[in-house]
């Protein structure tokens, strides 16, 4: 059996040598463990919690986050996977393990998030080489947020190197308008980590993906936010009160938004019917506290297919 996996693994990765570098943004919906951090708002994901959350359910969530990769790479193979509202590495972790005959390892810090969710990066090492990565902070007073994960790798098929920016912005709460600035004050720390790279190298490669709780808007300069192209009116990563919206976004620098394909990832088994406001819907894990096992997450993922066959460098 392990013969057969290895042969698997083999196979895609010669498809990634010869044909697209395949990389996904998602966000997972609450991927806790059951146990209580003390330093953070978890109570509705714990054992006696508000959800009845459990070791179970946080395992299956884990195979159904599994499933979503594994159906999402076809015939290819997913070498970086931007993730957001993970807990912790303990949450990597089974993850990872689910995903054991594919390989991943994972970048994760912990930031000082109210709830204790945080982005991380899973990658592929036999195609992907981590040459460095930090958390970033975004300051918004005396309110906490998500740290922006920046990553420095090299693909080895290519040699060629990319800037990643795995991002959670802050929520909506309390109203859009009266958090917009929160949202803002994170997109400047974006720009002036990716003005700082173009001042290194002019034609840098950059990907700036994740949630960014609002509309696309082009508002990061000397990036193209690759979701204000797609026509979301009937379909979205995210849908509310019955309208779809695309929260979860993808921006790339001029040498990589030439050469990639970026869709939504909308097959039918992540979708569930909308009796209240009709049409289809995200197939999330809770609906209000009701636990669907056959759920997955509120939002669908966005997936980025950059040709390798094409040079990246100038």
């Amino acid at each position: 059996m392990k013969q057969i996996y290895s042969l698997i693994i083999l196979f895609l990765t010669l498809i990634a040598q010869a044909g697209t570098l395949r990389c996904m943004s998602y966000n997972v919906e609450n991927l806790f463990d059951m146990r209580h951090d003390s330093l953070c708002d978890d109570f509705e994901y714990i054992e006696d919690g508000l959800r009845n959350w459990s070791y179970s359910r946080y395992r299956h969530k884990t195979e159904q986050i599994a499933r979503v990769v594994a159906n999402a790479a076809q015939w290819d193979t997913i070498a970086i996977i931007g993730l957001q509202e993970v807990e912790n590495d303990w949450c990597l972790d089974g993850l990872c393990y689910q995903l054991r005959n594919i390989g991943y390892r994972y970048i994760h810090f912990e930031s000082l998030d109210e709830r204790g969710i945080d982005v991380a990066m899973l990658y592929m090492p036999n195609l992907i080489q981590v040459i460095d990565s930090m958390p970033v902070k975004v300051d918004i007073g005396k309110d906490r947020t998500r740290d922006i994960l920046y990553a420095k790798v090299a693909v080895k098929t290519t040699s060629d190197t990319l800037h990643i920016l795995v991002c959670h912005l802050p929520s909506m709460l309390g109203g859009a308008a009266t958090s917009s600035w929160k949202r803002e004050r994170a997109k400047r720390t974006i720009e002036h980590l990716t003005d700082s790279i173009f001042a290194t190298q002019a034609h840098a490669h950059i990907l700036v993906m994740g949630d960014m709780n609002n509309q696309p808007h082009e508002d990061i300069q000397g990036m193209h936010n690759r979701m204000t192209d797609i026509r979301f009116r009937h379909i979205g990563t995210h849908k509310y009160q019955g309208i779809w919206t695309c929260l979860d976004q993808v921006y790339l620098s001029p040498s990589l938004d030439s050469i990639s394909e970026v869709r939504i990832y909308n097959a039918p088994f992540l979708l569930e019917s909308d009796k209240a406001y009709l049409g289809t819907r995200p197939k999330r894990t809770y609906v209000g506290y009701k636990y669907q096992k056959d759920g997955f997450s509120d939002h669908l993922p966005v997936l980025l297919d950059i040709n390798l066959n094409k040079n990246l460098d100038y």
